[in-house]
C-alpha cells in the first residue's frame, strides 16, 4: 500500500446531501461537476475537489480511514467528520 494517495471530495454539511450527491455520482454525473457546484470546501471545490497527494496524518482520521481503503477510481459512501460529510474519490 501506498504511503501517498490522491483524492478528492466533495463536502457538505447534512447527511442528506451527502446521500442524494452519492446517488447523482452513481448515476454517472461528473464527481468535479458536482464538486465544483456543491462543495463547501471552497479551495478544493474550484479545482474538481482536488485535494491533491497526502500521507497519513494529513487528514482527520474518518477521512483518512476512508481514502486510504479505497482503490484507484473508487469512491466512498458518505464519510463523516467534525466538517460534515465527505464523499471521497481515489485517483492515484
Amino acid at each position: 500500500m501506498s504511503n501517498k494517495i490522491k483524492c478528492s471530495h466533495i463536502l457538505v454539511q447534512k447527511q442528506s446531501e451527502a446521500i442524494a450527491i452519492h446517488e447523482r455520482l452513481k448515476n454517472g454525473e461528473k464527481f468535479g461537476k458536482i464538486a465544483k457546484e456543491l462543495s463547501i470546501d471552497t479551495g478544493s471545490a474550484k479545482k474538481d475537489g482536488n485535494l491533491g497527494y497526502f500521507t497519513k496524518g494529513m487528514m482527520v482520521k474518518p477521512f483518512e480511514d476512508a481514502a486510504f481503503k479505497l482503490q484507484i477510481g473508487e469512491m466512498s459512501e458518505p464519510i463523516k467528520s467534525e466538517f460534515g460529510y465527505h464523499i471521497i474519490k481515489r485517483f492515484g
